[in-house]
């Protein structure tokens, strides 16, 4: 019995110590930390107690095209139209749901922010960016974002305390999922997965009129197979799962919970890969759509409000919009907040 005093008496003094240590932290150097190596989480405990609404999201929010006259973000179209509430944007670039989730889950209960929009991207339930090579940098990040006293993330951090896989094995990864992922349709098709489709296409996908490969052209319709050719496991995917976890956490801080689900250049997709692709795009799209929605999320649909021309990246696949795409979809996601702030709305 002695010994097993002893033992408590030494956990309780070192936990008292963790404490002691944790104001002494939070009231120095944390937010310094937090400004520099987990700013997501500084923007958020800065605005809160100011914001009526957060948007989550990354450089899909703010990208701009050099031609651009309105330099103004999605998430500032879309709180133009609600000029007596103030909307606050949490972007950083290469974000997702997972990181999402982190920080918001240190949103306070008390807080004046009402309603949390999350920026819902195709691309970021694929293999691609499941296993891209930013994955290990965000999962650092991440663990500032815990929930554990701050001194005791602090200390976590610096000892790199994560999921560390070379750019080699997240390659190595997202091959053997395009090969391990088989493709369904309900109808035949040639190719059995991603690995076939993309090898399909790269060996002479598109022909010049002097018999030559169109390389450029073969190389942009490879980039939308291995973004746009998957179907999500609903049992499985981490994306999916983290989506899920930010629907309980903001219900459970009673949140307006919205997913703005992004635009995609479905017009160059089915001009360079044809309407296979269309398919799973809009399948994707729908199962999004009727999972969030049967949960209660005020689910955004903008997948096909943006014309081809109106993408930044002509030669590549991504979600960076000129000033007349991001005002689509930001007066879209305007439009569907009427849902909460129907008299605050105003039309531009």
């Amino acid at each position: 019995m002695e010994q097993l005093r002893k033992i408590v008496i030494r956990i309780v003094a070192l936990v008292l110590i963790v404490l002691v240590l944790n104001v002494i932290y939070k009231k120095t150097f944390w937010m310094k930390d937090l400004d520099n190596h987990a700013d997501m989480l500084y923007e958020l405990l800065t605005k809160q107690d100011t914001c009526d609404m957060l948007y989550f999201g990354e450089s899909s929010d703010f990208h701009t095209d050099s031609l651009d006259t309105d330099k103004r973000s999605i998430s500032r179209i879309a709180a133009d139209h609600f000029p007596t509430l103030k909307v606050g944007a949490v972007t950083r670039p290469a974000m997702h749901a997972g990181m999402y989730c982190a920080v918001v889950k240190h949103l306070s209960k008390n807080a004046k922010v009402k309603t949390v929009i999350f920026t819902l991207n195709l691309r970021s339930f694929d293999a691609t960016w499941i296993n891209s090579s930013l994955e290990s940098y965000l999962l650092k990040t991440k663990i500032m974002y815990q929930t554990y006293p701050a001194i005791v993330n602090r200390f976590l951090f610096s000892l790199n305390v994560f999921e560390n896989k070379s750019e080699k094995e997240r390659e190595q990864d997202m091959l053997d999922q395009w090969e391990k992922d088989e493709l369904k349709f309900p109808y035949p098709f040639k190719y059995k997965n991603v690995r076939e489709w993309d090898k399909g296409m790269a060996d002479g996908g598109f022909i010049l009129a002097d018999g030559s490969w169109d390389q450029p052209k073969i190389d942009l319709a490879c980039h939308y197979i291995k973004a746009y050719a998957f179907q999500i496991d609903t049992l499985n995917n981490p994306r999916l799962r983290d989506f899920d976890e930010i629907v309980e956490v903001c219900k459970e801080k009673d949140l307006n919970i919205v997913f703005n689900l992004l635009a995609e250049n479905v017009q160059y997709a089915d001009s360079l890969v044809g309407k296979d692709l269309i398919y799973l795009m809009h399948q994707t799209r729908d199962l999004l759509v009727k999972r969030y929605t049967s949960k209660g999320v005020l689910v955004v649909d903008n997948l096909e409000k943006v014309n081809g021309k109106d993408f930044v990246d002509q030669h590549w696949t991504t979600e960076h919009y000129n000033q007349i795409g991001r005002k689509a979809v930001g007066d879209n996601l305007a439009n569907g907040l009427k849902k909460f702030y129907l008299k605050e709305y105003k039309n531009q």
